[in-house]
């Protein structure tokens, strides 16, 4: 467990008023925990969040973790616009914020997945999610890694919940699937699914060997630009 909180001291920081993990690195923080951050600058309110400092090089804003399965997903859309849960445990933190921070500049997607001691990673060169008004429409393109490309079939996708589903293809994905997610018909990716699953309907990752069903997810964000990963770790004995 990663427990370390990080103290502002204004006038000797580099980056006072951070606006994400990646600015809290420079500032010269080297463990993981929670911080507050400032998206909107020193003018703007400040939002606790997660700081992943470990995950490739550090920097990184956790926007998601699914561990035990105690935190329901299967959540209204105002609850996924404002994010819900607890930041030491299982959590997401909200749409709205995921908007804000990846408006600032070019971000960076990661997707890392492990079962046991094997690992495999998808990695997006661009992301981000727009606006409420857009419903939170996804953008991600430039996959390399070796999960597969699971999230490319999502891009240009609004999100949808169990009480809203802004642009339906045949089905209610989101009371199918029992999460809240950027559905297509229906899915490739589906992180926010039913926890604990190994069938119909679960949270699950498709590669291109067929698909995995994790039992420990974290999604994080950084500046490069800015950049996301999602970490996820199985507790079941996979094929990757």
């Amino acid at each position: 467990m990663l427990h370390s909180i990080f103290l502002h001291h204004p006038g000797k920081l580099r980056f006072p008023f951070p606006m994400d993990c990646s600015q809290e690195l420079l500032n010269g923080a080297s463990e993981s925990g929670e911080v507050d951050i400032y998206p909107g600058g020193k003018e703007g309110e400040a939002v606790r969040v997660y700081c992943d400092m470990e995950a490739d090089g550090g920097g990184w804003t956790v926007f998601q973790r699914r561990m035990n399965g105690k935190t329901d997903f299967y959540r209204t859309w105002h609850e996924y616009s404002v994010g819900f849960g607890n930041l030491s445990e299982e959590f997401w933190l909200g749409n709205e914020l995921l908007h804000n921070l990846t408006s600032v500049g070019p971000v960076s997607l990661r997707v890392d997945l492990q079962s046991g001691n094997d690992t495999v990673y998808a990695h997006y060169t661009n992301f981000s999610v727009a606006s409420e008004e857009r419903n939170y429409t996804l953008t991600v393109s430039g996959y390399t890694g070796t999960a597969g490309d699971s999230m490319r079939y999502h891009s240009g996708r609004p999100f949808s919940t169990r009480d809203k589903d802004p642009d339906r293809l045949e089905t209610h994905c989101a009371k199918s699937y029992l999460g809240g997610w950027w559905y297509k018909n229906c899915y490739k990716a589906n992180l926010n699914g039913l926890y604990g699953a190994h069938n119909y309907p679960s949270y699950y990752w498709v590669n291109g060997g067929g698909g995995v069903h994790p039992g420990q997810i974290t999604i994080l964000l950084q500046s490069q630009t800015l950049t996301f990963t999602s970490r996820i770790n199985f507790e079941s004995a996979v094929t990757l």
